[in-house]
């Protein structure tokens, strides 16, 4: 069993809010067999580069993935991208506890969103 804390309410619903989406999990399935950069994940996965850019950044600010300006052979800057490793256990005990940690929203505004 891992150490780390439980999660907070408004992390918790960050991170399943950021799963929520199959291009995600894709994306995560995808870096977490190999790290590698834009281009060449937008076309293992299928997806315009502009598309992918935008659920690399939803999962590196859930703290899912994080990048690695790297320069190429040619001397290009490339960003490489990887999976942050991650456990996430969920339980009626664990939800229950996070719940009590919830940001009471504004109206309309759901919990756990960015601000």
């Amino acid at each position: 069993m891992s150490g780390a804390p439980p999660p907070t309410g408004d992390d918790l619903v960050r991170v399943l809010a950021t799963l929520a989406n199959p291009h995600r999990l894709r994306v995560v399935a995808a870096l977490a067999r190999e790290r590698a950069y834009v281009s060449g994940l937008a076309r293992q996965l299928g997806i315009s580069r502009a598309l992918l850019q935008v659920h690399l950044r939803k999962l590196a600010a859930a703290g899912l993935v994080t990048a690695r300006l790297e320069l190429s052979e040619d001397g290009k800057a490339m960003n490489y991208y990887e999976v942050e490793p991650f456990v996430l256990t969920l339980t009626p005990a664990v939800i229950a506890a996070a719940v009590e940690t919830l940001t009471v929203p504004d109206s309309g505004e759901q919990p756990g969103a960015q601000r």
